[in-house]
């Protein structure tokens, strides 16, 4: 199984409020969030780690090399692309995807390691009864704009929604929103492509894509998962990781 990370965002918000380091460089609880990814992946028995950083701030780059080199048991690639978008990103890093199942997510999405681990094997069991992917939920929200997921009795998704209101109510108890944590495929990357070839730059309207494409997907749910987007939350994601 391999493992992608999307570290290619700029940061903006949390420049403008005074954050100097780049996004993945910021520690939590000592640990810079790129490393503290790479390690859990890693322990997770990661074939291959692939990651995705930008042009605009090359210490980012510096710091995965210089891991790659004094930790080659990672085996870590680099990919190195200033792209517009999350989804963008996602597809330059798709040409390392497609021969494994993968597990993508971005660098500042924060959760316990144990619970990933469960997730992991959890997307490993699904894969061999059928399931195409595995999507983390949690029913703890605390985005600026969440998208809700609906889930049957089954926990298989039934579909993504970005207004609450819009979630079927059979499918809204309980009340989960995307974790942006996604184990899929490769069939996955048949979505991916023919969501660019039309022009869209949303992960969220690729999760759509895949309900729309017949992909069979689950929600997996975890206690909390957060973001760090704003200087604010440093210190929220550094007391949710030593509670």
């Amino acid at each position: 199984m391999k493992f992608a990370i999307i570290a290619a965002g700029e940061g903006a918000r949390l420049a403008a409020e005074g954050i100097t380091q780049p996004k993945p460089l910021i520690p939590l609880c000592g640990t810079t969030m790129i490393e503290r990814l790479i390690s859990i992946f890693h322990g997770c028995e990661a074939e291959e780690i692939v990651v995705i950083v930008n042009t605009l701030r090359p210490e980012t780059e510096q710091t995965v090399r210089a891991l790659s080199a004094a930790h080659p048991e990672y085996h870590l690639r680099i990919v190195v692309q200033t792209t517009p978008s999350t989804m963008h990103s996602f597809a330059s890093l798709a040409p390392y995807l497609g021969d494994a199942p993968f597990v993508l997510t971005t660098v500042d999405t924060i959760f316990r390691p144990t619970e990933f681990a469960a997730y992991v094997e959890a997307f490993r069991h699904g894969l061999e009864a059928g399931d195409d992917g595995l999507m983390a939920v949690t029913d703890y929200i605390d985005d600026e704009s969440p998208l809700y997921v609906g889930v049957d009795a089954q926990h298989r998704v039934t579909g993504f929604y970005d207004k609450r209101e819009e979630v079927p109510e059979a499918a809204a108890t309980p009340l989960y929103i995307s974790g942006g944590i996604y184990a899929l495929s490769p069939n996955a990357l048949h979505t991916l492509h023919r969501c660019m070839g039309e022009g869209q730059s949303r992960m969220r309207n690729f999760q759509r894509g895949l309900i729309a494409d017949g992909l069979h997907l689950r929600a997996y749910p975890f206690s909390q998962i957060l973001d760090v987007d704003h200087a604010g939350d440093i210190a929220k994601a550094e007391a949710f990781l030593q509670a």
